[in-house]
């Protein structure tokens, strides 16, 4: 008989998995002003399904998921499986007051907080590169891989049309059974939170599709990793006008933006414990694997930290609405909403205190030379070490969201002790 569809209210937690509870769809009215209930030991469940021992709430506590209703995605039935309305929501105390540790509420009050210290808004878009079973092994970028994904591929794209998620490319990336999915840009909090709904959406409907999709940074040791590139513009938050790009500035890149860039490319060893996450994370951030070779602002160059990202006058456009810059060491490991977070507070202090530019590396660059540019942590150990060393990136955090970050990422790597690292890659891809 048909059932109306459930409601799921959703959060996405520190280990970037999206948690929550759902109702029965007449009830969405309800639950859209009151929420439902949560609890706070949540946050500190890890990658691996345990809750980190020790953790500060303990069996303490009571919240409230307060959904946002204009995050909804209506999810549609497919096959056998009941359409769903989707909810992404706020975690707040019982009064409806901000949670301090809510990591959605983290991120808008980092972008409200920057548009009252600049004027400006930040925009930004998310790529997700991820490996999907199923497939014969085919050749990378080829028409036959794209093929032989069929009919993911176009069931995946007019999914998250219908879903009004803007897929822009949809594509065969070089890893052995490795795809890449962008969506268009759009305001800083709307990006994370598509990224959030973008990898569920992805390996819910593999599953329904016989396959099976991960986001994990690495399958194996020795293969091609997926990273996560996050995009961020700037534009004039009265006029819409964009402001990164400034013909007059080296690489066009404007005063705003390079200190933006400075900010992040000073406390990147801090960043990357935010960004890069798991157990498995930093076998891919190493030099010659088109992900991170040092800490460096590049233009065009991908092996920087943070690339100035090309522009093209085809078909009329214009070099100010595309100029973009792209930070590399994120993975599908971390918080969409912690990352983005992060990344403007980490340029805000660059435009706050007035860092000096970075030296742009061309194209070109010398290997030699660039084997001298500053690298980023070897391990999440090292990472976490970063991060809790930093005090001005730890004064972004409330002390009680910082420590349960801290314990869960070490209660990840607990999990994994002894562990070859095949197995630790095996394991984090089972999890993502």
């Amino acid at each position: 008989m048909p059932t109306s569809p459930l409601t799921f209210i959703a959060t996405n937690d520190i280990s970037a998995q999206t948690r929550g509870r759902s109702v029965p769809g007449k009830e969405t009215p309800s639950v859209l002003t009151k929420g439902v209930g949560w609890v706070p030991a949540n946050l500190a469940i890890g990658a691996f399904g345990s809750i980190a021992e020790d953790n500060v709430f303990g069996a303490t506590g009571d919240l409230r998921l307060i959904p946002d209703a204009g995050s909804v995605v209506t999810v549609p039935a497919d096959g056998e499986a009941p359409g769903l309305n989707f909810y992404l929501a706020d975690q707040t105390l019982p009064d409806g007051s901000p949670w301090e540790c809510c990591p959605r509420t983290f991120a808008r009050n980092a972008l409200d907080e920057f548009k009252e210290l600049t004027g400006l808004e930040v925009v930004a878009s998310f790529e997700h590169e991820f490996s999907m079973t199923g497939a014969e092994e085919t050749a990378p970028f080829s028409f036959e891989r794209f093929r032989a994904a069929e009919p993911f591929g176009t069931d995946l794209v007019d999914l998250l049309n219908h879903v009004g998620l803007e897929p822009e490319t949809w594509l065969p990336e070089y890893g052995r059974d490795q795809f890449e999915i962008t969506l268009r840009p759009t305001g800083a909090l709307e990006a994370a939170d598509r990224a959030v709904v973008l990898r569920d959406l992805v390996r819910d409907l593999a599953r329904r599709r016989g396959r099976t999709a991960s986001f994990a940074p690495l399958l194996d040791p020795e293969g091609s990793g997926n990273g996560v590139h996050i995009h961020f513009s700037l534009r004039d938050g009265t006029t819409g006008a964009p402001v990164l790009h400034d013909p007059e500035q080296p690489s066009d890149l404007a005063e705003v933006g390079a200190q933006f860039a400075a900010g992040i490319i000073k406390h990147a060893r801090a960043l990357s414990a935010l960004t890069a996450c798991s157990p498995s994370s930093y076998l891919r951030l190493s030099p010659h694997r088109w992900s991170v070779g040092g800490v460096f602002l590049g233009e065009y160059h991908r092996e920087a930290l943070v690339r100035i990202c090309p522009t093209s006058t085809l078909g009329g456009g214009r070099p100010q609405h595309q100029f973009n810059l792209e930070y590399r060491a994120a993975d599908a490991t971390s918080n969409p909403w912690l990352a983005v977070g992060a990344i403007v507070r980490a340029g805000m202090e660059g435009i706050r205190r007035n860092y000096r530019r970075e030296r742009i590396w061309q194209e070109d660059a010398p290997t030699e030379d660039l084997a001298r540019t500053p690298k980023l942590p070897t391990d999440v150990n090292d990472a976490l070490t970063a991060l809790t060393s930093d005090d001005i990136a730890t004064s972004w955090f409330d002390p009680k969201l910082l420590r349960t970050y801290v314990d869960v990422k070490k209660a990840d790597l607990a999990a994994v002790d002894g562990l070859d690292p095949l197995e630790v890659c095996r394991k984090v891809a089972h999890a993502y």
